[in-house]
């Protein structure tokens, strides 16, 4: 099996991304779509004039691709006009897509308990990791990545290393989930990874994690379109309806900016339901002017 050759134009690419300290995974994903662009060109990518670069964004168009793909492939572009070829007049015809604003779907509580305790053995492994995946609203890859020293159990805290966005965070460790990792440690011993993989010098991986909770899911007999991340959402959400300020919960799931997070404030059906609705203020004038009518 041959390397493929780096040509130098993709090398000084990758040092562009690595000076701008962009993840190993994202800088895959912006090479493929500068490769996607450089096979619809037919020549080198650093060479396209603006109105090729039209005729590609219409080609994805007219090929279905999807409104996220079309948007991922726009980021690499402009970061390689930009950044690596030194053409920053380049971006101005380049155009994101507008993505349609989907509500996340969100367990209720019982809902949460039943896919718990439907977790599959043997033992309290995966039950213990969904368990922090909802508890603490880690993302899947967090929650694999934890060892056994990111569980502070004097300070009650969770340290996230290097989450999304290469930051770290500290979330609450509640005093139940705490019972419930002394448990499975107690029953697994682990060492290193709080939740090894095969072979236990690997973490368990975010893909077998995700194979836990939809069999899990399937046994609590739940039919929503729902995957592990609704776990994180239906944390959020519980918690904006339990009246924790939105900025918090921002802090908690790690987002960079609070329109993330206020999304949730459109499916926390119990704040909702609870706010009163100023036809209620009109209801009441409407009765004291009734009342204060001449007879």
């Amino acid at each position: 099996m041959t390397e493929e050759r780096i040509s130098p134009l993709r090398a000084r690419m990758i040092e562009d991304m690595r000076i701008r300290g962009i993840g190993e995974k994202a800088q895959k994903s912006h090479i493929r779509a500068i490769k996607d662009f450089a096979q619809f060109l037919g020549r080198s990518p650093d060479t396209a004039t603006p109105e090729e670069l039209r005729a590609y964004q219409l080609h994805m168009t007219d090929t279905g691709v999807t409104a996220s793909t079309f948007n991922v492939r726009i980021v690499a572009l402009r970061f390689f006009f930009g950044m690596t070829c030194g053409r920053d007049e380049l971006k101005r015809y380049m155009q994101f897509r507008t993505l349609p604003r989907k509500l996340p779907v969100v367990f209720s509580v019982e809902e949460v308990s039943d896919i718990l305790m439907a977790a599959p053995g043997p033992g309290l492994k995966y039950r213990a990791a969904l368990s922090i995946s909802y508890g603490a609203g880690l993302r899947a890859a967090e929650v694999c990545n934890l060892k056994i020293g990111d569980i502070d159990s004097e300070r009650m805290l969770i340290h996230v290393d290097q989450g999304k966005g290469r930051k770290d965070r500290k979330v609450m460790l509640s005093p139940g989930l705490l019972d419930l990792l002394r448990d499975y440690w107690r029953e697994a011993r682990p060492e290193g990874w709080l939740f090894p993989g095969k072979p236990k010098i690997n973490p368990l991986s975010p893909r077998q994690l995700n194979r836990a909770f939809t069999s899990a899911k399937t046994m609590a007999g739940i039919k929503k379109a729902a995957t592990l991340h609704t776990l994180r959402h239906s944390f959020a959400t519980h918690l904006l309806e339990a009246n924790t300020d939105v900025r918090v919960i921002q802090v908690l799931l790690g987002h960079a900016k609070l329109t993330t997070t206020a999304q949730y404030a459109h499916v926390a059906t119990k704040t909702i339901r609870g706010t009163v609705s100023p036809f209620e203020m009109l209801a009441k004038l409407q009765d004291r002017t009734a009342k204060g009518s001449p007879g």
